[in-house]
């Protein structure tokens, strides 16, 4: 009982967007005409997206608990279709917050979109090889995502984790930390309390790339004959350290390799940590990108990628529950032709 979360703090997550469905039907249009009209090869779309939810969350236990809080959540996405020389591209480009002030503006979200499907265009398959990997911000938190897989309480009671018992021990290089911070203001995972009405609190998950602890919710805890951690439901705002250094930058460091902008396909063992997926992407050459490359497969082992990470840029997307720059990983196996 005295875990239960106390005086509820104002978090800031609630921003209802009074809009009407003709004024979201107008949003969506003006975003993918934006994307549309700014290159003949954009011939075609899968659509433009408009969501706004509001939520109000009450939850009440046997150990006296009750509290309450609403959320909102809004976001606008567009997806383009590109063609040159018989060839078809599509990439897309969206923005989400609590606040629909916090938005990108639709034509922006067009015109990104239009960017990114546009560069795509002339993709070739790679020989299969060996080579650094840069994920992009956007995709990278997926990396992150095995991670916390691997450390919930049920995957290691369960004994179905390639990180099992890692707790004290290196699993991400030095320079590394994730530090969760369920009350950010507006934080797209921020809550008071968990799904057990236990108080959340800031939490160095990874310190000098050593695993502190686990994710855990009361049966998980009891299972190992541990404590809750405030993670009944999941993690709560994941802080990934980053360096200063912009994406330009990354792809210098790396020089020559495979930066990868879209994933495909569950290629990934929870309890081996063998990680195969599908991929698309560039070739980067002397630091710059050279030419777009699709239909490959890139392939290692998570326990190995993570101690591989060489760098996290400063490019943060803040969009997610996870929050991370792009990641540079010193090799992986990539196959193509």
């Amino acid at each position: 009982p005295e875990r239960m979360a106390g005086e509820l703090p104002d978090l800031d997550l609630a921003h209802p967007w009074d809009l009407a469905a003709d004024d979201a039907i107008d949003i969506a249009t003006a975003c993918e005409a934006a994307g549309l009209e700014s290159d003949p090869r954009l011939g075609n779309s899968e659509g433009a997206t408009v969501n706004t939810h509001w939520r109000q969350r009450v939850y009440g236990n046997s150990h006296g608990f009750i509290g309450a809080y609403p959320s909102t959540s809004h976001s606008v996405s567009c997806v383009l279709i590109a063609g040159d020389n018989g060839e078809m591209e599509r990439d897309y480009w969206y923005s989400s917050a609590r606040s629909p002030a916090d938005l990108e503006s639709p034509d922006a979200i067009g015109r990104t979109a239009a960017e990114r499907t546009l560069r795509r265009l002339g993709a070739v398959k790679l020989d299969t090889r060996q080579a650094p990997v840069i994920f992009a911000a956007d995709i990278a938190r997926g990396l992150f995502g095995y991670f916390l897989s691997a450390i919930r309480g049920a995957s290691q009671y369960r004994r179905s984790s390639f990180l099992l018992d890692a707790s004290g021990q290196q699993v991400f290089p030095e320079f590394l930390r994730a530090s969760e911070r369920p009350h950010l203001p507006r934080g797209p995972a921020s809550a008071p309390f968990d799904g057990e009405g236990v108080a959340t609190a800031d939490r160095e998950l990874v310190e000098a790339g050593v695993l502190r602890g686990y994710l855990l919710s009361s049966y998980s805890a009891r299972r190992l004959g541990l404590e809750t951690t405030g993670n009944a439901g999941g993690v709560h705002n994941l802080l990934i350290s980053h360096s200063e250094r912009d994406l330009d930058g990354l792809l210098g460091l790396m020089g020559t390799g495979l930066y990868v902008t879209e994933l495909m396909g569950q290629g990934v063992n929870g309890v081996t940590g063998d990680y195969s997926r599908g991929a698309s992407g560039f070739w980067v050459e002397n630091g710059k990108i050279a030419y777009p490359v699709h239909e490959i497969t890139i392939a290692g082992n998570l326990r190995d990628m993570y101690r591989g990470i060489v760098e996290v840029a400063g490019d943060v997307d803040r969009r997610g529950g996870v929050q991370t720059g792009s990641v540079l990983i010193d090799r992986m196996t990539i196959a193509g032709n």
